[in-house]
């Protein structure tokens, strides 16, 4: 017997007490080695079984490794420095909803511009992914012809370089496009299935404020296909979650239950062109500053809104106030009511501006070259955020040293050759819709099927700058999956099926052919 040092006595000598024995580390090797082996595998097998998209595939994450290395932390456009304000001192941003700026706030830990735009990236790939399994698996595409309708998204350099820059863009797309996506893999919609919907929708509602329009369109889209009022009370009580939470925050920040100040100011901008206050009856007294001669109105439609000449200005106060909201959004309204004539003209013109063959310098050279990889490393705005900081005080606080645009050499020159060459033309975004459009008219009978909803998405999103801002380059980059989707999907086994299917003849036919023959 032996004493512990506690003096209690335990039996036996303490050799014979069992010892745990580690297993060899050459085993767990062995393990590790076979997991990886089989995952490998797994992979590959998947790389034979879809050998086009998984080309496809690697090349846009190659471009957009290229473009990581070549741009480095990352590249800016004037909003960014807002989106970045809100995430380094949050609040509800009178201009336009926080969404994004949630998505730099989450990765603020990690310092990281190029973690954001890895992110982006990620969003980017997941969307042509997303596109391939739908047409392959719910639609039953050929997978050179899943894989063909993927290219706009996955290859179009300026698509890659939306998803580089500190933008909302990407994240939006991506939400609608999953939420499409979630809607039309199961051939039935539950109430569980229009909850996650409705709950991704009030996401990209949150991220930019056209998600409005997408919940319209998915609620009469559930209504066609009769899918029943509890998946449309789904939708909508679980898209009202994240939207009603956020009204909130604006009120009890700016007491006023809304989610931004800013619509109507946008609008504004869209009659400033043709508004012709003689034509206006009964205008009030204090809208009559926001009044402009032709000749006097300045070129685009957005100087409205930023130029320093522009009417808001006439106003005290800051921009995007309560006050100011209202009188634009007033103002807006009597004119589009007093000419709707002009009103449709310039929303048309700003249409089928995005279906032009050649891309022009748009609206202003600063501005279009945001939108190019550029040859020269980047600086920081200095512009002050608040009282205590610039833009690029935030910019370096949030990084933790230098953000600035740095350009990489030769990988560059490579991704800013590709952009001179591959990307999509307006044209070839008409065509788009238009393949779209052909497969919902075979369709008819049914509404156009199932297609119906993402080529509607697709056709507003590109309609509502033109109805309620201005048209924007990054404005139609968002519609171009949705429009690959329903192009992709009037190839589908049911439309080619009704296609080729011979006609019956009509019952008027059939009775003069029998009258022939019995005469």
């Amino acid at each position: 017997m032996t004493l512990t040092g506690k003096g209690t006595a335990i039996s036996g000598d303490a050799t014979d007490a069992p010892v745990a024995v580690a297993p060899p580390a050459a085993p767990r090797e062995r393990e590790r080695t076979a997991v990886v082996r089989e995952r490998a595998s797994g992979l590959w097998a998947l790389v034979r079984r879809h050998p086009v998209f998984a080309v496809i595939l690697t090349v846009a994450a190659l471009l957009r490794a290229d473009a990581m290395i070549g741009y480095t932390p990352a590249m800016y456009f004037n909003d960014s420095f807002d989106y970045l304000h809100v995430a380094m001192k949050p609040y509800p941003h009178p201009l336009r909803p926080d969404g994004y700026s949630f998505l730099l706030l989450v990765l603020k830990p990690f310092h990281s511009f190029a973690l954001v735009v890895f992110v982006q990236h990620l969003m980017g790939l997941a969307m042509g992914v997303m596109i391939y399994a739908l047409l392959r698996r719910r639609f039953r595409l050929p997978k050179w012809g899943a894989a063909l309708a993927t290219v706009p998204v996955l290859l179009d350099a300026y698509q890659i370089e939306l998803e580089h820059l500190i933008l909302s863009d990407t994240q939006f797309a991506f939400l609608v496009v999953a939420a499409v996506t979630a809607l039309l893999w199961r051939d039935k919609a539950t109430w569980r299935l229009g909850a996650a919907v409705g709950f991704i929708i009030g996401l990209s509602w949150l991220t930019r404020s056209v998600g409005a329009p997408v919940l319209l369109g998915v609620l009469v889209y559930l209504v066609i296909r009769r899918t029943g009022w509890r998946v449309l009370v789904a939708t909508l009580l679980a898209c009202a979650i994240p939207v009603v939470a956020y009204m909130g925050w604006y009120k009890l920040d700016s007491g006023k239950f809304a989610i931004t100040e800013s619509n109507g100011i946008f609008l504004y901008s869209r009659v400033y062109k043709f508004a012709d206050c003689h034509k206006i009856d009964n205008l009030p007294v204090e809208e009559m500053p926001l009044c402009t001669e032709p000749q006097n109105r300045l070129p685009n439609s957005q100087d409205g809104i930023w130029n320093a000449k522009s009417p808001l200005n006439r106003y005290p106060g800051t921009r995007f106030s309560p006050e100011q909201n209202a009188t634009a959004n007033d103002f807006a309204k009597r004119a589009i009511i007093a000419q709707p004539g002009d009103y449709l003209g310039v929303v048309a013109h700003d249409f089928f501006r995005v279906f032009q063959w050649r891309r022009t310098v748009f609206p202003d050279p600063a501005t279009y070259a945001q939108y190019e990889f550029g040859n020269r490393s980047g600086t920081l705005p200095n512009w002050r955020m608040d009282s205590d900081s610039t833009a690029a005080d935030e910019a370096i606080a949030y990084e933790h040293g230098g953000a600035r645009t740095r350009v990489v050499e030769p990988f560059a020159t490579v991704i800013r050759g590709y952009q001179d060459v591959f990307y999509l033309r307006g044209t070839m975004v008409g065509a788009i819709l238009l393949v779209g459009l052909a497969g919902l008219l075979v369709m008819w009978r049914r509404l156009g099927g199932r297609a119906l909803l993402p080529w509607v998405l697709a056709t507003g999103l590109l309609l509502a700058p033109a109805a309620t801002a201005e048209f924007d380059y990054r404005y139609v980059l968002p519609a171009v999956p949705l429009a690959c989707l329903a192009a992709g999907m009037a190839f589908s086994p049911a439309v080619r099926s009704r296609v080729s299917r011979p006609r019956r003849p009509t019952r008027w036919l059939t009775r003069r052919a029998g009258g022939a023959a019995g005469s």
